[in-house]
């Protein structure tokens, strides 16, 4: 489109940890999988050849060809074009070129250089210093065009951690930008540059880099992307298992284990909400919804949004959380680490932070009491699930059945008895057994009623198909209601307290429904012994 934005550099800022890197790599690889582009054979600016037209001639060309014809030659290939092709520019060949990381085509990268070395020739290249006695200093034959800028040319030149470097290193920016134009080695003229700059850094140095005010010149040419930490809890999740399988991190990993450190990872980057609590916050962020208590209207995620503009900029990193996982299972006895060893060690490693007190106990307490309490409940349920036999069946019952009352009660309809056929009032009764699972009030009941009602129609309108994980709160209130009904049961949870046959005969049962569900006899004995302990208190 050829804007302002074209003659900008793209700079990423955010946290460290926070993915700023692997998206320039992102950026990079793609441009390797591009189609090859024509070039001047033999240029080593990989050279558009439509700059050979010469300028009385470009009007007419670009009225044939329909493209806007924009740059000079290199001094290298104008040179050729005078001296070994003698002006004429249709006989200069031409061949296709590719883009490569490894072999600097099409792609330069600048990374921090030593203040007391800057030396610009890693931007611009160099005078070949063997060819001096030859040539004349002026003569583009000394010339060695293979600075990021030169080999970048019509790609991608990239600056890692671009204000480690000293102002006066960053100067070719400010050309390479507007003008379209970078220095050249020696006594030469300015050489036409048509790339894309991408720059990155940490906030602290750009914060640094910013208030100083002789910096403008570049400030005014550089368009900033912020690029926060993960917010989403399934997609933090999945950050680690790539980088664990990539990784050589062989251990087993009980359910839930990945899960409990990325929930300690996202709540430190969370800013503090008037309207939720920081568990409440992660769920609604992860995609799920949320009733408020007591309510019947979702939790807007974008009112929570404009409480927290730069939410995600400050927190934990991964790099963090990977090296509590490495420590875990580096004290471990056996190949397997689980939540409760993780949350040991985030405790210790929290406590080892270099952060001030009052951040330092917020953390803490999202492990020892939010992070705890949420895996509680994550337990609670699925070793209900273990012990309840037909499990999905029960919910599935319940679920009908709160329907077909709720329903009726809506419509003011009766419900006929499947067994007797004898029409009945709707067992509201049975309705607040449910409802009171989630809060829900009497003054609420209705409207609530009238909004699962509603949203099933809906679901059927559109072809979809119903069952209890269709509307989540509806959901949530069975799998509370069924956990309910097996609390004595589910106090028989370590062998040590199986009494009977029977109750033996549950606890292995259960045992191996775990097994299935990804636990191995240590983090199942483990699990099962910490619920013993915190679940189930009345």
């Amino acid at each position: 489109m050829a804007g302002e934005e074209a003659r900008q550099v793209l700079y990423l800022v955010g946290p460290v940890g926070a993915g700023k890197s692997s998206l320039m790599e992102a950026l990079k690889r793609a441009l390797e999988m591009s189609p090859p582009i024509y070039a001047l054979k033999g240029c080593p600016m990989r050279e558009e050849p439509l700059h050979l037209v010469p300028k009385h001639l470009r009007k007419e060309f670009e009225e044939i060809l329909n493209v806007r014809i924009e740059g000079d030659l290199c001094p290298v290939c104008r040179y050729r074009l005078k001296n070994e092709f003698n002006g004429e520019y249709e006989k200069f060949p031409v061949e296709t070129v590719d883009f490569s990381i490894r072999s600097r085509k099409g792609i330069g990268v600048v990374p921090p250089v030593d203040p007391n070395n800057q030396d610009t020739s890693v931007l611009i290249g160099s005078v070949d210093i063997s060819k001096i006695d030859m040539y004349p200093e002026d003569d583009p034959r000394v010339l060695s065009l293979n600075g990021a800028f030169n080999v970048g040319n019509r790609g991608i030149v990239e600056f890692i951690e671009v204000f480690k470097n000293e102002t006066e290193y960053l100067h070719t920016m400010i050309t390479a930008t507007q003008e379209k134009s970078i220095p050249s080695p020696g006594k030469g003229s300015m050489i036409y540059f048509d790339g894309i700059i991408l720059a990155h850094s940490n906030e602290a140095e750009w914060n640094k880099f910013k208030s100083d005010h002789t910096n403008e010149a570049i400030l005014d040419r550089i368009v900033k992307i912020e690029v926060p930490y993960c917010l989403e809890l399934n997609e933090e999740i999945k950050i680690y298992e790539k980088i664990l399988k990539k990784s050589k991190f062989d251990a087993h990993i009980a359910p839930h284990t990945i899960e409990i450190a990325s929930m300690f990872a996202i709540l430190t980057r969370l800013a503090p909400s008037n309207k939720v609590d920081p568990i409440t916050k992660l769920k609604i962020y992860n995609g799920e919804e949320v009733i408020e208590k007591g309510m019947t209207r979702k939790v807007d995620i974008f009112e929570l949004k404009e409480e927290a503009p730069r939410e995600g900029m400050t927190g934990i990193s991964t790099r963090f959380i990977m090296k509590v996982l490495d420590t875990t299972l580096s004290e471990s006895d056996h190949n397997c680490i689980n939540p409760i060893s993780v949350m040991e060690t985030l405790v210790k490693s929290v406590k080892e932070l270099a952060i001030s007190d009052e951040e330092r106990e917020r953390y803490l307490r999202f492990v020892q009491d939010s992070i705890r309490k949420e895996y509680n409940k994550i337990l609670e349920k699925e070793i209900t699930k273990a012990f309840i036999h037909g499990y999905r069946e029960q919910a599935e019952s319940l679920f009908n059945n709160y329907l077909d009352h709720a329903e009726a009660f809506v419509n003011k309809t009766k419900i006929k008895d499947r067994n007797t056929g004898e029409e009945l009032e709707p067992d509201e009764k049975f309705l607040r057994s449910i409802e009171e699972q989630i809060g829900i009030t009497d003054t609420a009941a209705k409207g609530f009623r009238a909004d699962v009602t509603a949203y099933m129609f809906y679901v059927l309108r559109n072809g979809g198909k119903l069952d209890f994980n269709s509307y989540e709160p509806l959901k949530e209130a069975i799998e509370k209601k069924l956990t309910a009904s097996v609390k004595e049961l589910s106090r028989v949870i370590t062998q040590a307290k199986v009494r009977d046959k029977e109750q033996s005969e549950k606890y292995d049962t259960m045992v191996e429904e775990m097994k299935k569900n990804g636990y191995c006899d240590h983090c199942c004995n483990v699990i099962l012994k910490y619920a013993a302990n915190n679940l189930w208190k009345d």
